[in-house]
């Protein structure tokens, strides 16, 4: 399935973070918190300025981001 968000919108996939860590110790699942990392799938056009001008958006499909679990922008 296609999808393009709309205008500034970005859709992001969440990166799992891992199961283990580097001296080998196994995290259980009730332990991990949701990964703030992601990957770029869609990006929109960008928004518009006050004269009506496209600004583009500073990311792109396949960038890596980084997101706060705070409530959405709007």
């Amino acid at each position: 399935m296609h999808f393009r968000p709309l205008h500034d919108r970005v859709l992001v996939r969440r990166i799992d973070a891992e199961e283990r860590t580097a001296g080998g110790i196994i995290i259980p699942d009730t332990a991990k918190e949701k990964p703030q990392e992601g990957e770029v799938i869609a990006a929109g056009p960008g928004g518009r300025n006050e004269q009506g001008q496209l600004v583009p958006l500073d990311v792109k499909v396949g960038d890596r981001v980084l997101f706060g679990n705070g409530p959405a922008r709007r």
